[in-house]
C-alpha cells in the first residue's frame, strides 16, 4: 500500500471538522504521491522545484504514472505547480483503481457516494494497512490529513513521547544520532515544503470557490430584483 491509498481509506473512515471535498482530496493525494516518490528517491527537491533523479519503478500503478508524468527538463515544476497538475482528477483515478483492482471491489463505488457514514464498512487488507498506520500516528499520513480538517487527538501527546525516547536515544549513541538527525532534518524539510505547497494549493482552490458563490448568489440576484 501507498501513502495516497491509506490516505484515501482516512479521508474515507475518519471523520473530519469538515467535508473533505474532492479538489481537496485530489491535491492531497497528489502530495501524498510526491512524498512516496522523495521517499523511493524517484524525486527530489531543489529548494521548490521538484527534480526527477531516478527512472525506477516502484512497482505501483499509479505512482508509476505519476512518475512517468514528471517533468524531466529545467527549470523543471515547482511542487504546488506539480499538485495543480498531476491532481486534476485525481482523486476519481484513485477511486477507478481501486474498484477495479482493490479487495473491496464495487464497495467502494458506494462509499464515495454515499454521505451517510452508517454505510458497513467494508473489511479489506488495504483498510486494514490504513487503520493501522493512522493508530500509529504517521507523521507523513498525519500530516496530510490534518490539511484536510482530519486531526489525529492523540498526535500531539505521542509526538511528545516520542520526543522523549528520542532524546534518550541520543545520549546513549551522540555520536550516531547527531548523523542520523542529520538525514532526518533533510526528510524533515523536503516534507515541510510539501505539505506547504498543499496548503497554499488548498487556500487558493477555496478562495476560488468563495469567488464562484459570489457570483453565483450575484447572478441570482440580478434575476430576483423586480
Amino acid at each position: 500500500m501507498t501513502t495516497p491509498q491509506d490516505l484515501l481509506f482516512v479521508a474515507l473512515d475518519v471523520p473530519a471538522d469538515r467535508p473533505v471535498e474532492q479538489g481537496d482530496l485530489s491535491l492531497a493525494l497528489a502530495a501524498a504521491e510526491l512524498l512516496d516518490l522523495l521517499v523511493a528517491q524517484v524525486v527530489t527537491l531543489r529548494d521548490e522545484q521538484v527534480v526527477p533523479v531516478s527512472g525506477h519503478l516502484t512497482g505501483d500503478p499509479m505512482l508509476d504514472k505519476a512518475a512517468a508524468s514528471l517533468i524531466r527538463t529545467e527549470p523543471y515544476e515547482s511542487a504546488e505547480d506539480w499538485l495543480w497538475r498531476r491532481g486534476d482528477g485525481l482523486s476519481a483515478a484513485y477511486r477507478d483503481e481501486l474498484e477495479h483492482t482493490g479487495p473491496s471491489g464495487s464497495g467502494l463505488r458506494q462509499l464515495f457516494r454515499r454521505a451517510d457514514r452508517s454505510v458497513d464498512r467494508i473489511d479489506s487488507e488495504a483498510r486494514r494497512h490504513a487503520a493501522d498506520r493512522w493508530a500509529r500516528h504517521e507523521p507523513l499520513l498525519v500530516g496530510l490529513a490534518a490539511a484536510l480538517g482530519i486531526e489525529d487527538p492523540d498526535h500531539e501527546e505521542t509526538a511528545t513521547t516520542a520526543e522523549h525516547a528520542e532524546h534518550a536515544e541520543h545520549a546513549e549513541h551522540a555520536e550516531n544520532a547527531e548523523n542520523d538527525t542529520a538525514d532526518t532534518d533533510k526528510v524533515d524539510d523536503r516534507v515541510a515544503v510539501v505539505l506547504a505547497a498543499l496548503g497554499e494549493a488548498l487556500t487558493e482552490l477555496e478562495a476560488v470557490r468563495q469567488r464562484r458563490r459570489i457570483e453565483e448568489d450575484a447572478f441570482d440576484n440580478v434575476w430576483r430584483a423586480p
